[in-house]
């Protein structure tokens, strides 16, 4: 296995990619089509995104349940 695609897989899994999109940027980097890579890799940011989004509305929502529960207990 080349070094570019060793430190992608690594990347991707230390960013918390699930395997099959490492798969699938492995078998791009394999391929040599690195556009259709960029694009991928920029999917997967998206769903990063989305993830962190999903997060701070949770946290969101916790703060409410917290402030609720403060007056509650005034």
């Amino acid at each position: 296995m080349d070094d570019r695609l060793r430190r992608l897989r690594d990347d991707l899994h230390e960013i918390g990619c699930d395997q099959a999109e490492i798969a699938d940027a492995e078998r791009l980097i394999q391929a040599g089509d690195d556009e259709a890579l960029i694009k991928h890799l920029r999917k997967c940011r998206c769903s990063l995104l989305e993830e962190m989004h999903a997060c701070g509305r949770r946290i969101d929502r916790m703060d409410q349940l917290i402030r609720r529960s403060e007056q509650i207990a005034k």
